[in-house]
This record gives C-alpha cells, structure tokens and sequence, in this order.
C-alpha cells in the first residue's frame, strides 16, 4: 500500500539523521573538529527542529495553520525550568531554599504549585502532558464549532499575545519579564560542565530521531492518508462520516506535546527562558522555519529550523538592525518562487524542465509559406506579331 511504502521510505532519511547527529557530530567533538561551543549550539538548533516537525505535523500534512505554537514550547520550557530552578535552590546569591527572583519580589515561601517540581519526573510529564491538555482544550473549542483556516490562525495568535502578556506578570511567580534562569546543575551534574551538555545533545539528537520516526509513522499510516484528505477535501471528508473534529483536535495535540518536548530540551542548554519566546512573534518564526524547508516535509521541518536559526546567530552578530528584514524576505520569496521549500527545489526543477520539454515537443514544425494557388497563377503573356 501507499501508507507503506512511505514508511519506508522514511528508513533511510531517518538513519541519515541518526547516524550523523548522534554517532557523526559526538565523534567530531570527542576528536577536536567540533568545539563544546558549537555542539551546545547544534543541540539548541536540534531542539527546536523538534517544535517545528510538530508545526509541518498540523500545518503541511494537516492544513491547520497554528500561529500559537510557541505557547506549548513556553509550557513545557517553563515546566523544566522549575524543576531546574528548584534544583538550584540554595546555591543562588542569596542561599535561599527558593528561587532568588522570588526574595527580590519578598515572597517568604515557596507557592504551592511549585512544590511538585523537585521531582524530575513530574516535570518531565507536565513538560508533555500539560501542552497536550491545552491544546486539546483549544482544539475542543474551536475544532467543534468548526472554526479553522484563517479565524483559527487569527485566535491562536492572539491566545499567543495573552499567554506573553500573562507570563510577563509578577503575580505568577514565574520571574515576569526576566523569566526563569540562572541554571546550576541537572540531576545533581554541573550545567556549566562539557561533559553535561554533551549528554544534554546526544540527548536531543536521540530523542529528535524518535521524534521523526513517530512523525513518519503517523504521516504514513491510514491515519495519515485521513490526514492528508483532511487537508485537501476536508467537506468531502466530512460527507463520507469521519470524525474530522475528533482527527484535527488529536493532531493539535501531539503537536503540542512535541512542542512541550522541545521546550523541555531547550532550557537546560540555553539557560534561560523569558516571555519574550512563547509570544506571537517566535511563533510567526516557527511558521518562516517551516515554510522555508518546506512544509510538507519532516526533514524539510528540519533544515528550515537548523539553517534559519543558525543563520539568525551568525547575521545577528554582524548585523542585528537587518535580521527582521532578512527574515521576512526570505519569507516572501520562498512563497513567490519555492512554495515547497527548499527540500521541494529539486522537484520543482524536474517539473519545470518536463513542462519545456513538453513545450517544446508539442510546437508544431515550421513549414514553408504556400505559393499562390494553381487559380491565381498569372496567366501566360503570349506575343502576336503584325504582320
């Protein structure tokens, strides 16, 4: 069948992936080629390729355009940055047994939502489980009432601006608008340590691989033909009895909670997280990722987070005023000329040169211009003489 051939297919992109970035960059490092520095920074690209696989999940394969995605990134950023945050406490400026951002705001006692974060696994859980049950009960809100395509764009975004305007209060006790940072160790092993956050990549690059194989088995199961269709035929899908709503809501979902995972991976190696990254503006970006590797494409999901976010460090650092210009350029000119991203150039060429091909097979021969027919022949001048 169709479904599986494509997983298939899928076997050799994701050994690709597994081979180079969990055997191929570790092994660089360990012999020189590839500094601490950089793999840290490959392992903060890696996580958020997992965020937007979730966004090419619901976007390219599902037709649901989300400009909220940030706001399960955030849950599950903060969710471990709790955690961490608690495991630090008493080695901070003020040798406290909670966070030093709560004694500057004179909080005497840690809250009692946070208690449930000194255990790692109940961080871990709410990092997925939390994005999962807001996602599902957005998407019972809206998918029931058969709100989608640029209404459902417009309310995430704007569930995105109320979910930054939230975390920017003091009241919660989650840092405002400095957010949660300061990081010392994770399960009792320095931050600061090589040796850490090498385990913090391989850590992603393993679970970015599963990611993708889940991904790729869901995209190509009958599931994912529904989810095609869904895309396409959506009132045709919905005339042939599918629970269309019940299909939309559980796509969100796991998008969410790859979301969650993402933020989840993040934290420990950048260190820090603010409001400023679960706004409307970081998830208008993870759409430009998308877009720009190509949308219907896991790897595409990829290449378009990687080589954006890797761009955005080297030409910030040179030149940070023309970032959002280069940015939204790029934008408007893979809609213009690369609808399917940069992973669909090369089938784009192949169609284009089949399209000249065909043009110039199909141009009817040039034939020589016809003389005048037998009836407009000038008829032959015959000489009489006089005599």
């Amino acid at each position: 069948m169709k479904h599986t051939s494509a997983w298939k297919e899928a076997l050799l992109p994701g050994a690709l992936l597994a081979v180079i970035l969990v055997i191929g960059l570790p092994l660089l490092n360990a012999a020189g080629y590839v500094s601490d520095y950089y793999l840290n920074l490959f392992g903060k690209y890696l996580s958020l390729a997992v965020l937007a696989m979730g966004m090419a999940l619901i976007w390219g394969f599902s037709g649901i355009l989300s400009l909220g995605q940030a706001i399960f990134f955030g849950i599950g950023a903060y969710s471990f940055g709790m955690y961490l945050m608690l495991e630090s406490s008493g080695k901070g400026v003020y040798g406290e047994a909670i966070p030093d951002f709560m004694v500057w705001n004179q909080v005497t006692q840690l809250p009692l939502y946070w208690k449930p974060f000194h255990s790692l696994p109940f961080a871990l859980a709410a990092a997925l489980l939390l994005p999962v049950v807001a996602a599902t009960i957005i998407g019972f809100l809206t998918f029931r009432r058969r709100v989608g395509g640029t209404y459902f764009a417009i309310l995430t975004q704007a569930m995105a601006f109320a979910t930054w305007l939230m975390f920017n209060r003091n009241e919660l006790n989650l840092g405002g608008t400095n957010g949660l940072t300061d990081f010392k160790s994770v399960l009792g092993y320095p931050l600061s340590e090589p040796s850490t956050q090498r385990g913090l990549y391989l850590c992603t690059a393993l679970l970015l691989v599963v990611s993708f194989f889940i991904c790729r088995w869901l995209v190509g199961s009958k599931m994912g033909l529904v989810l095609t269709a869904m895309r396409d035929q959506e009132q045709r899908l919905r005339f042939l009895g599918y629970p269309v709503a019940s299909y939309k809501i559980f796509i969100f979902a796991v998008a969410a909670a790859l979301g969650g995972l993402a933020g989840a991976l993040y934290v420990p190696q950048v260190g820090i997280i603010t409001p400023s990254q679960i706004g409307v503006l970081p998830s208008l970006e993870i759409v430009v990722w998308v877009a720009t590797g190509g949308r219907n494409s896991l790897i595409g999901a990829i290449i378009g987070a990687v080589g954006i976010n890797a761009a955005r460090s080297v030409l910030t650092a040179r030149f940070p005023e023309w970032w959002p210009v280069i940015l939204g350029s790029l934008f408007v000119a893979v809609v213009l000329f690369f609808p399917d991203g940069v992973v669909g150039i090369p089938s784009q060429c192949r169609r284009g040169i089949r399209r000249l091909r065909a043009r110039l097979a199909g141009a009817p021969a040039r034939r020589p211009e016809p003389g005048p027919r037998p009836s407009e022949q000038p008829a032959p001048t015959v000489s009489r003489s006089d005599g």
